[in-house]
Order: C-alpha cells, then sequence, then structure tokens
C-alpha cells in the first residue's frame, strides 16, 4: 500500500442506526449494516460536477463487499457516531478524492436495494453536491478503481441502455441532481434598421 492511497475505512467501524426520522437509535459495525436486507442507518452521497457541467463518476473498487466494479457518484459512504453529516462528507470527499470542495446539501431520502445473496443497503442518505476540476482530483486506488467525468446528457444515456452497470444509490438519486435541461433564450431582437 502507498502513502497516496490509505485505507481509510474498515468493516468494523460503527455506522449510525436510524429511525424513519433521522434520529439516532444506536450504532452497529459497517458490516452487520449491510448483511441480509440491511439495517436503516445513516450515510451520504455526494455529486461533483466541473465547470463544463460535466458530473464526476467513479468505478467502485473491486474489493467493496457491494455492488464492486459498478459505476456511481463521486463519493458515498457514511458519518461517524457524533459526526455532522455536511463535515462527514467534506472529510470523505478528501479521503477519496483528495479536494475540497465546498458542499451544497440538495436533499434526504430512504432506500433499501439488494445486491445478490451478498447483502444490502438501507440508508437514509444525504445528498450533496460541488465542484472541482479533474485536474484538482488524487483519487485513493483503494476505493476508487477508475474515474470519468460525462455530460449529463451522456449518463442519461448510459443509465436508459446499461442500467446494470450502475449502483442503484445513483439511479435513484440522479433525476433529483441533474442539472435542469437549458431553457431556450429570448427570441433574438430585430436589429434596428439603418436610416
Amino acid at each position: 500500500m502507498s502513502a497516496l492511497s490509505p485505507v481509510i475505512s474498515s468493516d468494523a467501524e460503527p455506522l449510525i442506526l436510524v429511525n424513519e426520522a433521522d434520529e439516532a437509535i444506536g450504532q452497529l459495525p459497517k458490516r452487520d449494516c449491510h448483511l441480509n436486507d440491511g439495517v436503516l442507518h445513516r450515510a451520504f452521497s455526494v455529486f461533483i460536477f466541473n465547470a463544463a457541467g460535466e458530473v464526476l463518476l467513479q468505478q467502485r473498487s473491486a474489493a467493496k463487499l457491494l455492488w464492486p466494479g459498478y459505476w456511481s457518484n463521486a463519493c458515498c459512504s457514511h458519518p461517524r457516531a457524533g459526526e455532522d453529516c455536511r463535515a462527514a462528507a467534506q472529510r470523505r470527499v478528501k479521503q477519496e478524492l483528495g479536494i475540497e470542495p465546498p458542499l451544497a446539501y440538495l436533499y434526504k431520502f430512504r432506500y433499501q436495494a439488494r445486491f445478490n445473496d451478498v447483502g444490502a443497503e438501507h440508508e437514509l442518505c444525504w445528498v450533496f453536491a460541488g465542484q472541482a476540476e479533474a485536474s484538482e482530483l488524487a483519487p485513493n486506488a483503494n476505493e476508487i478503481a477508475a474515474w470519468r467525468y460525462l455530460p449529463p446528457a451522456a449518463l442519461e444515456e448510459a443509465l436508459a441502455t446499461r442500467p446494470q452497470d450502475y449502483t442503484p444509490w445513483l439511479r435513484l438519486e440522479w433525476p433529483q441532481v441533474r442539472p435542469p435541461p437549458l431553457a431556450p433564450g429570448p427570441p433574438a431582437a430585430a436589429s434596428p434598421k439603418s436610416p
């Protein structure tokens, strides 16, 4: 392992169990939270866009328990006990991508998704967005196998034609996060006629 790619998570780290109202009700090791149908826990998901409006995708490491090798949004993880979700998202974006952009809170939602017979996600997920350029990124190879920026229309097409290549949370979040299409501007004003 190199100093450039430190291990930043463990199956034993305690996650925050929550109820439907997102109130903390206990803790459970990460691996246990993801077994069988999963136990509802707090999580976050971060979308990063560049100045051109393209969205950053990462291919999850082959070492991941759930959805290894699948394409997903820039960063997703869990806050630690006593940690604010925005602070956790900022911490993890720096650990995974080497960047520290301001993050805007967008919304939160609950979802549950099974991954074959391996386990499941069952999360109350806070969704954030920020901006960074490719030249700023320093991806952690223990977390990210590959990455790329895509125009929103290209991601839309990929999700429609190859949904099996993408994580379920990305597929659920993208309709809420995607930039609205550009509205047509006002008609061009007629040039004044010369006298």
